[in-house]
């Protein structure tokens, strides 16, 4: 037999998947909830507790509890990078069109909110390895945030490391300023030369770190997916680090693999 907060959770579930509660709505405030069905305002909490670990509603402190928004979903391919690569050479207007956020949503530019910060960082063992550099070389640590400008949290967290001395010889390329660059990473690095053989990526699910969580605005119980881009030029080299974190309540990995004819 239901408890009494799982039959008030169930009664508020159904109205809001029939619509009687929309997105971005306010739920009636709790004492009135506790009213209508009779039982205490604890209660009525648990409830609406069990619905916000569910991702259907959402609590703003102070103001009361909403049905949350749907999210934009981001569907990750792996064709993207062969994408990506084919527009790395295109005219610059031509690159500006789209990109990746672009590719993986259905947005437009006109849609998205885009920010980039750099800074250098020496290599800790882990990107000494990854890169194939000494441990305290010097790297660049580019961080993105894009989002839809209708939403508050970005698609994901980015964090791609470079060597500084291997992009050195473009000056625009440790400059955050020039961000967003038509045709993202694989552009940059034909501007000094550097074409891209292969990407590996490697995929993990962890629980989100608090910070992640807020700024990912997650709700409660909610993974991440943790993916690990490794970037190698023609010549065999690493030149390219990213680590990504992606919420797992709107984030969908495709992975496509082009067989061969026999």
């Amino acid at each position: 037999m239901a408890v009494a907060y799982e039959r008030i959770a169930d009664e508020l579930r159904t109205a809001i998947r029939a619509g009687r509660f929309g997105p971005g709505d306010r739920l009636p405030a709790e004492t009135k909830l506790a009213e209508r069905f009779g039982r205490s305002v604890p209660t009525v909490r648990e409830a609406l507790r069990a619905l916000r670990d569910e991702g259907l509603i959402e609590k703003r402190h102070g103001i009361g509890n909403f049905v949350r928004r749907e999210r934009t979903l981001a569907r990750r391919t792996n064709l993207r990078h062969q994408w990506e690569k084919d527009r790395a050479r295109e005219p610059v207007a031509q690159r500006a069109m789209t990109g990746a956020t672009e590719h993986d949503t259905g947005l437009k530019v006109n849609d998205l909110v885009f920010r980039a910060r750099y800074r250098e960082i020496p290599a800790c063992a882990d990107l000494a390895a990854a890169l194939g550099v000494r441990e305290g070389a010097a790297l660049l640590e580019r961080s993105y945030r894009t989002r839809h400008a209708a939403e508050s949290a970005p698609f994901s967290l980015v964090t791609s490391y470079l060597v500084r001395d291997m992009i050195a010889p473009n000056p625009d390329l440790l400059d955050e300023t020039k961000e967003p660059w038509p045709g993202g990473t694989q552009s940059q690095f034909h501007s000094v030369g550097i074409e891209l053989d292969r990407i590996e990526e490697r995929v993990t699910a962890r629980p989100p770190m608090p910070e992640e969580a807020e700024e990912l605005e997650l709700p409660p119980g909610t993974s991440v997916l943790v993916l690990r881009k490794t970037s190698y030029a023609t010549d065999g080299r690493v030149v390219d680090v990213t680590d990504l974190v992606l919420p797992g309540d709107r984030t969908e990995l495709l992975f496509t693999t082009p067989l061969e004819r026999w």
